[in-house]
Formats: structure tokens, C-alpha cells, sequence
């Protein structure tokens, strides 16, 4: 399931994006570590591009095998990675079907409440899920 929007294109984030994965994220760890979601979170932190390849089979492994579904946000004129989206069984709070969080990197603030709004339509409309958890934004 691919996700495209004017501003936006959700696709499964897998091996192939590595290096722009890696980039778009060490550039804003403390940018990701303020967005709702993410506030006291472990991740990120630092890692290098080979621990990163790891994170991202493991992420395609949960997607074949439907446990989880991590989708990487790129810019649709260039295909840049601009921030990722976690779709996941809420494992915390038993009244909600899954948990989403996502993020953008620094440079691409402005996407945040965009990406926000599109991932929330889209899991309303497209999803089998009831109730979600995804913090709200501004």
C-alpha cells in the first residue's frame, strides 16, 4: 500500500534507502526528539550507516510479515527522504488498534502537519483499524 499526496509519497521504507534514510535523520535528532511521539524516546541516537541497514531490514522483515508497516516519506519532485511513519499494534494502551508516529527532518519542518493530516486520513480511510493512537498536532 503506497500513500501519494501533491506535497508527499509514502512508500515502504526497505534496504534501498540506507543512505538517505541515514542522512535525513542524523541531520535531526533533536528536531525528531521534540515532535509529538517521539518526546523521552530512545530513538534516535547515534548509530552508524551499517547499524542503520540492520534497523531497516528488521523494518521490512515486521512489513512482509504484517507486524508492523514502516513507510519512508520522500519529497515527490526528487525523491529526497523528508521523515518516516511507524505504523505498529498499539502495545501500550489496550483501547487503541495500533500506534502511529511520524517524522520529518529538520529542513522539511513545514511537512510535519501536512504528513500529520494525510496519515491520519489515510488510516481512517484505508485501514482496517478502529481506534489509533497518533499524537495530534498543532
Amino acid at each position: 500500500m503506497r500513500l501519494e499526496t501533491p506535497e508527499l509519497v509514502l512508500e515502504p521504507l526497505g534496504p534501498q534507502h540506507n543512505e538517505p534514510d541515514y542522512a535525513a535523520w542524523t541531520s535531526s535528532m533533536t528536531h525528531i526528539h521534540g515532535l509529538p511521539g517521539f518526546e523521552g524516546q530512545a530513538w534516535p541516537h547515534e548509530m552508524s550507516l551499517e547499524a542503520n541497514l540492520a534497523d531497516l531490514e528488521e523494518h521490512a522483515r515486521d512489513f512482509e510479515e504484517r507486524s508492523g508497516f514502516t513507510y519512508t516519506v520522500l519529497d515527490p519532485d526528487d525523491s529526497d527522504v523528508i521523515g518516516c511513519v511507524y505504523i505498529y499494534p498499539a502495545r501500550d494502551s489496550p483501547e487503541n488498534d495500533a500506534s502511529v508516529r511520524s517524522w520529518v527532518r529538520a529542513d522539511r519542518a513545514q511537512f510535519d502537519e501536512p504528513l500529520w493530516r494525510a496519515v491520519r486520513d489515510w488510516i481512517w480511510q484505508e485501514w482496517p483499524f478502529e481506534n489509533v493512537a497518533y499524537a495530534p498536532r498543532a
